[in-house]
């Protein structure tokens, strides 16, 4: 019999952990007695899936935290925060907010639908008494106003050195008369010269640089007949930058001078079962840079636009959404939006396009290319010269197919489809294009 020598044992070691998988390796040793995972200090890759978490209620009469305000909001998602996660109930009830509710990392905020409204304070604008440096933490307003420590404020001015417009969040956490410090230093200047003002404008729900979060059955009113406008890229009834995995569940967003629901580069973002209606610009804004979203069964109703793809915003879904009565454009799709599949969703009685794909050509490839338009139903768009598909500037390699695009009112001068001169690769199949003056404008054909 051969003789087992050391080189032969460590070759014939080595040959066995080989097979292996890495994560296979020493899988005894890891495993639990017990079902599924072990907690392990530091490790939230293999976490357990524990059978409960802490979950704090919170209402205006009764509740584990009384009150209505965002105070106690933010209290209580700080709370269950700290003890790793779980669940926020906002129950029946109106809670008026002064600043937004910021949300942390791995909790849940549930609310009890149309029952739990979070809306905001009439906006209130006021013009700085004294420049502010941008090194500067701290800011004086002028005259007479009803700003409080607390409270999320906007402040805006003219850049003193090249005319654009500066926009800071902040908050105020200590005052001494007009005197207010803020919870972060300016980093730009507020000088007289460029007329700063600060304002009660901020979003409803807000957060920055967390992660797997849930908002689920709760409605957030933006008090909009009494509130300036805020850009949805500062701001909307929900507004998030930075994030990921987001699950925005059978939440209602309304009646905000802004967005409904405003990402920007956040990732795996999911818009379900919501409805985001009567804001003054975009009921669902998958902003700059975001990732792989997806909307699904959706109600976007008489916002500015119902769905408005960003810049950058790829590999996104929009499925089976409701998109009715939106004032400029059903859906909006642009600047480097690419492979995103909008498939079986209902875009009706837009203002002015049903799908539009933006000129936003300012480089050599700026467009909404590689984007499919499947199944939908786009039906009465815009006015005598409305359009069911726009594709304008050197937007390619979109496939439109299968859809009913309708118009049920007189023909007057309206199109089913047009096509820009310089688009490219534009695929129209198996679409039923009905009661338009001209069915399909293709100007490439014309050059």
């Amino acid at each position: 019999m051969p003789t087992l020598t050391r080189r032969h044992f460590l070759a014939a070691s080595s040959a066995l952990l080989a097979t292996r998988l890495p994560g296979q390796l020493f899988a005894a040793d890891t495993r639990s007695t017990d079902s599924g995972p072990r907690a392990i200090d530091g490790d939230n890759v293999r976490e357990p899936d524990w059978d409960e978490k802490l979950t704090i209620t919170v209402g205006p009469k009764r509740g584990d935290l009384v009150g209505r305000d965002d105070k106690v909001v933010q209290a209580a998602v700080d709370y269950v925060a700290r003890l790793g996660g779980g669940t926020v109930q906002v129950l029946p009830g109106t809670f008026t907010f002064r600043n937004a509710v910021h949300l942390p990392s791995g909790i849940r905020l549930l609310g009890s639908g149309d029952d739990s409204i979070l809306t905001k304070i009439a906006s209130e604008s006021v013009p700085l008494g004294d420049d502010s440096d941008w090194y500067d933490r701290e800011i004086t307003l002028k005259g007479k106003h009803g700003f409080r420590v607390g409270d999320g404020v906007l402040l805006k001015a003219k850049n003193p050195h090249n005319g654009s417009s500066t926009v800071i969040k902040r908050m105020l956490v200590a005052g001494s008369g007009n005197r207010f410090k803020l919870n972060d230093g300016l980093r730009k200047n507020l000088w007289l010269s460029g007329k700063p003002t600060c304002s009660s404008l901020f979003p409803l729900l807000t957060s920055e640089r967390t992660a797997d979060v849930f908002i689920e059955n709760i409605t957030l009113d933006g008090n909009r007949k009494n509130n300036e406008n805020l850009n949805g890229n500062y701001g909307g009834c929900i507004f998030l930058q930075d994030c990921n995995r987001y699950t925005i569940r059978g939440v209602t967003t309304r009646n905000y001078n802004g967005d409904g629901v405003s990402f920007q580069i956040c990732h795996d973002v999911v818009v379900e079962n919501c409805h985001s209606h009567d804001n003054a610009d975009l009921g669902v804004h998958p902003g700059s840079g975001s990732q792989r979203p997806r909307l699904l069964g959706n109600r976007l109703e008489r916002n500015g636009i119902g769905i408005f793809w960003c810049w950058g915003v790829r590999y996104g879904l929009a499925e089976k959404n409701k998109i009715d009565g939106n004032r400029n454009y059903g859906i909006s799709i642009g600047h480097r939006d690419t492979d995103n599949v909008m498939r079986d969703n209902d875009v009706t009685n837009s203002g002015k396009v049903g799908v539009l794909f933006r000129n936003d050509g300012r480089g050599r490839d700026f467009w909404a290319n590689r984007n499919v338009i499947e199944n939908n139903r786009i039906v009465n768009s815009g006015g005598e010269a409305g359009i069911g598909i726009d594709v304008q500037g050197q937007t390619k390699d979109i496939r439109i197919v299968g859809n009913s695009i309708r118009e049920t009112r007189k023909p007057m001068s309206r199109t089913g489809v047009r096509i820009a001169a310089e688009a490219g690769t534009i695929q129209l199949v198996e679409n039923s294009i009905k009661g338009f003056q001209t069915a399909v404008i293709d100007a490439r054909k014309a050059t």
